[in-house]
């Protein structure tokens, strides 16, 4: 019989929405020859960059990333889990054939699946449909890590970062993306489906970029508060949703390394200097032994 292939070595980041998985991605491929690929269904496509929350050039610190705002929603409205499965499985063979190490990180925890399985039924949803089996043999050889933060801490986080989005040019960014962008795409695909797109339609439709003054309309103050409220409580639900679905997989045999946050998002929150000497501590160190066994592998 032939001799079987070794699989690819890929290092798999995941967790909920505002979690850190951008940041350690990047840490990581820092220390390693990497590439980066997005596993984010709405980040995929241009635009929407503040609102997505899009790791931007700086931050990415020279790692080539891939499947990251390059995909035109009024092309191609929606990325489905199978073609994701597609274009990543081509990207990580292009990628491996480079010498370097494949990074898959995002939020999308169907795209994940889809990508890994090794057996993929792409009308079969296997964390929605009652009694769907979980493949649990994957593709690659991978190490997959969950960063995990204690859903109250991580609410808080998020509510304090959707502030910080909205203050950065949040609000500007989709006041033009409503009075243009909306009206050369699809309703409820792809792109118009980001948080704060629909949270802010009635804001933006009255008033477009104009901050509420504490002088200003009441009507206009409580329109702009109701909106800011729904997309923080509609991140949070996400969040909680995408916690879910990688406890459900580790629950049906997925190796997942899960890795407590929640500590270093506290300090954070706290505004204490040494939040990233815990993150170092508790996350990035235990990350780079795991990925070093990986590597370590034959």
């Amino acid at each position: 019989m032939p001799m079987e292939l070794p699989k690819e070595k890929v290092v798999v980041i995941m967790a909920p929405t505002a979690s850190g998985k951008s940041r350690l991605s990047v840490e990581v491929a820092s220390r390693y020859p990497s590439e980066i690929i997005n596993s984010d269904k709405i980040q995929v496509y241009k635009g929407l960059d503040i609102t997505t929350n899009k790791i931007t050039l700086e931050e990415q610190l020279g790692v080539p990333h891939h499947l990251l705002g390059n995909i035109d929603s009024v092309i191609h409205p929606e990325l489905s889990a199978a073609e994701f499965r597609s274009r990543a499985s081509s990207i990580i063979s292009e990628i491996s054939g480079r010498g370097n190490l494949p990074i898959v990180v995002g939020g999308s925890n169907s795209f994940v699946y889809a990508l890994l399985a090794n057996e993929f039924n792409k009308d079969l949803n296997v964390f929605s449909e009652s009694g769907a089996q979980v493949c649990s043999e994957l593709r690659y050889n991978c190490c997959l890590i969950w960063i995990d933060v204690s859903l109250p801490v991580l609410d808080e986080y998020i509510k304090k970062r959707v502030d910080d989005m909205i203050d950065s040019g949040g609000l500007n960014e989709l006041a033009k993306f409503h009075q243009y962008d909306m009206l050369h795409l699809e309703p409820n695909v792809g792109l118009t489906k980001s948080i704060g797109v629909p949270e802010f339609k009635e804001y933006v439709s009255r008033y477009g970029n104009e901050m509420p003054s504490w002088k200003g309309d009441q009507k206009q103050k409580d329109l702009y508060d109701k909106a800011v409220n729904l997309m923080k409580e509609n991140t949070c639900k996400l969040a909680k949703a995408q916690m879910e679905k990688i406890k459900f997989l580790k629950q049906r045999g997925w190796d997942i390394k899960r890795l407590n946050a929640t500590k270093s998002f506290m300090a954070l929150l706290q505004g204490s200097k040494n939040w990233s000497t815990i993150w170092e501590t508790q996350v990035l160190q235990p990350t780079l032994n795991i990925v070093n066994s990986l590597l370590e592998e034959p």
